[in-house]
């Protein structure tokens, strides 16, 4: 790993926090091409009342709209916790390379655990999870610990 993914990381924690101070569960993603951030993104279900707004799939629109098409090859996301299966098959049809995500996630997670998408897709890109996995995992359990009390 390089400089970037823990930069790129770095940045994605950054918009899980936003997301956390919308009342968002907090998942940030960040999509680079060629170690440029053409776009980020936190969970925004909430904001938006759109239950598939998770920050993959923010993310993935707003690259395809900065980069006027739909595949999106040649591009990295990193995104703060394991996808889930919803955001699993985008990534796939996106045809996005690299997949980098921080916090493995047991219950909904699509590409470890669950239903593992990408065992089953025709695009399957690389991945490298457990990135910067204790601040991911801490957000989250910061923030469902706040949610409980």
């Amino acid at each position: 790993m390089d400089y970037h993914t823990f930069e790129f990381m770095k940045l994605a924690i950054e918009e899980a926090e936003k997301a956390a101070l919308r009342g968002s569960v907090p998942v940030g993603a960040i999509i680079s091409l060629r170690g440029r951030v053409i776009s980020s993104a936190g969970n925004e279900v909430l904001k938006n009342k759109d239950p598939t707004a998770h920050a993959e799939m923010v993310a993935i629109r707003k690259a395809c709209a900065q980069l006027g098409c739909s595949i999106l090859e040649n591009c990295d996301i990193y995104v703060t916790l394991e996808p889930c299966s919803m955001c699993a098959q985008a990534i796939s049809l996106a045809r996005i390379s690299r997949l980098y995500f921080g916090a493995y996630d047991d219950k909904y997670g699509g590409i470890i655990h669950g239903c593992r998408v990408f065992e089953h897709s025709l695009h399957r890109p690389e991945v490298i999870g457990g990135i910067s996995e204790t601040p991911c995992a801490k957000i989250l359990q910061n923030f469902f610990k706040n949610k409980r009390n």
